[in-house]
């Protein structure tokens, strides 16, 4: 689901709207009819300086003013007498000496409209350079060793707080689909009570879930989950320097992540659990693996930046104490050989991440370089030193704000995050993506758990009667063959008749299942936790293939 963000770019109505002034008559032009509004209200047009305008002679434009479709293009004027089209007309007056600086706008052609974006925006320049970059040389980067992923405020696909889901002119389907479901379910209930005198029918699955080891189940899962605070004992060992991350401490993270997940289905096989006691114990088994894999190997990576900035400190300390050379060193490397274009830019996790990356693989970083001078203790001359010093301090304020990652006060980074409270607040939350911080909602709406308790308890009991009325019959008849001794062949033979029995039922249960999980259970922990980021899910049913988008799957897998 596409969040709202703060992106700078604004867009411009097709229709004229707020300050846009008069439209512009379309047949005249072969844009789009927000574009000539655009610069109908600027005092411009596609064809030209527009007619009746105070000062037609001083707007020069020196490119292609009829942009192709697709195409951003660049139009430049004289400054002085551009008068913003976004703002009101009481406001214009203000903003004219802020945008008589700007002599150059990109215009971008979008389905949506027109977005003018001021050259002086170098972020925004920056990223429709690299947009462009890619779209003309598609080869794949490599990428970083995390990938970043931001976490906001916004809703789940069918959450009906979600105007623009609620709006939505598809949003009949769903509803036509829970029609649908009821209509089914009250049938299934007519049918039972007609035949055995209940709506609910034998009830076999039911007695099924709850004939024996309820209790051991769910002391079991507590259990399972409380054994995840072994992966916060490493990282503790880890920090205090017992042990090394990059070395034995992954693969003692990974041992420790396979006793657990062997020792998760083998307690289902000793105890002989029915299927539906072993399906939502290795699911949970699987979702906690995930989320210890996912907790060590991030705190294992900020433990690696936290020892080379500490390091960097020392070195910085060691420069301190480093007697300048009277003429110019000979001491590797020399001040040419050092690249010092990313000292423009304010220092950033990113930033080092995408500089490190670019870096072939055989080749030591300049930072790598000047340790190597400073630790070899030969004199260095002043233009080193004081070059030496600023690209340090570079790093170190990098990697301080990877440490920070999404937390906004210090007291949250790493390692102040490495606490027996903040590891367990971690594991119920509905993500399988480790952060530092999430965006948190105000207060738990327990109308709100209420309504997502009951669509859960409805769901379930919409599962368990197609599960009872299409699907166990089946397999009942297939094992009634099996015990009464039908050859194999025969068996066979019936296989694509139960199999088309079993489609419908299949399809619908599928659908129920992800509804369940990604809409009700996530939503309920959301809440309970004060998660504010509900997107556990994009909008798969209109993908033309199988792909994972969004949610904690795709979250874990850029990791």
């Amino acid at each position: 689901m596409a969040s709202s963000r703060s992106s700078g770019i604004a867009p411009l109505s097709g229709s004229g709207g707020s300050g846009s002034g008069p439209a512009a008559p379309a047949a005249r032009h072969s844009g789009p009819r927000s574009l000539a509004d655009a610069l109908h209200a600027a005092g411009m047009s596609l064809d030209g300086p527009r007619a009746g305008s105070e000062t037609p002679s001083e707007e020069d434009y020196d490119e292609n003013v009829r942009p192709k479709l697709g195409e951003p293009q660049v139009l430049r004027r004289r400054p002085g007498h551009f008068t913003n089209p976004l703002a009101p007309a009481k406001e214009s007056a203000a903003l004219t000496n802020d945008f008589t600086a700007k002599t150059s706008f990109r215009i971008v052609r979008r389905d949506s409209g027109v977005h003018i974006v001021p050259d002086e925006d170098k972020s925004l320049q920056q990223l429709l350079q690299a947009s462009s970059q890619r779209a003309r040389d598609p080869s794949p980067r490599r990428p970083g060793k995390f990938t970043d992923l931001v976490f906001t405020r916004q809703f789940s696909a069918f959450d009906r707080q979600n105007t623009s889901s609620v709006n939505s002119p598809f949003h009949g389907f769903y509803t036509l689909f829970w029609l649908a479901v009821a209509l089914f379910v009250f049938k299934i209930s007519a049918n039972n009570w007609r035949v055995y005198g209940n709506p609910f029918g034998t009830s076999d699955i039911m007695k099924t879930m709850f004939r024996r080891d309820v209790i051991v189940l769910l002391l079991s899962d507590g259990i399972m989950c409380g054994l995840t605070g072994f992966s916060w004992l490493i990282q503790k060992l880890v920090f205090k320097g017992y042990l090394d991350w990059d070395r034995a401490g992954w693969v003692v993270q990974h041992i420790l992540q396979t006793i657990f997940i062997v020792a998760v289905v083998g307690l289902t096989l000793w105890r002989d659990w029915p299927w539906t006691h072993t399906v939502f114990f290795v699911l949970h088994g699987i979702v906690m693996l995930m989320k210890q894999h996912s907790y060590a190997f991030y705190n294992g990576h900020l433990s690696t930046v936290y020892n080379k900035r500490a390091a960097l400190l020392t070195k910085l300390k060691q420069l301190d104490l480093v007697l300048p050379a009277t003429g110019p060193s000979q001491t590797d490397p020399p001040v040419s050989d050092i690249s010092t274009q990313h000292l423009e830019i304010p220092p950033s996790a990113e930033q080092r991440r995408r500089s490190i990356s670019q870096l072939p693989n055989d080749e030591d970083s300049d930072v790598d370089k000047i340790s190597r001078a400073i630790a070899s203790g030969q004199p260095l001359d002043d233009q080193q030193i004081g070059l030496f010093e600023r690209i340090m301090k570079w790093e170190v304020d990098a990697l301080t704000d990877e440490l920070k990652g999404t937390s906004n006060h210090p007291s949250r980074a790493y390692p102040n995050n490495l606490t027996f409270l903040n590891h367990y607040k971690w594991i119920p939350l509905p993500t399988l993506v480790y952060e530092l911080e999430y965006p948190q909602s105000d207060s738990i709406s327990w109308s709100y758990v209420a309504e997502k308790l009951a669509a859960m308890v409805g769901v379930l009991f919409v599962m368990i009667q197609v599960s009872q009325y299409s699907i166990y019959p089946v397999v009942m008849e297939t094992l009634e063959m099996k015990h009464a001794g039908v050859p194999l062949a025969a068996r066979f033979q019936q296989f694509p008749w139960l199999l088309s029995e079993l489609i419908f039922p299949f399809m619908m249960e599928y659908l129920l299942v992800w509804y369940l999980i990604w809409e009700t259970i996530l939503n309920i922990l959301a809440e309970l936790t004060y998660f504010a980021d509900r997107s556990f899910y994009d909008a798969w049913w209109n993908s033309g293939k199988m792909t994972i988008r969004s949610g904690p799957f795709a979250r874990l897998i850029t990791r």
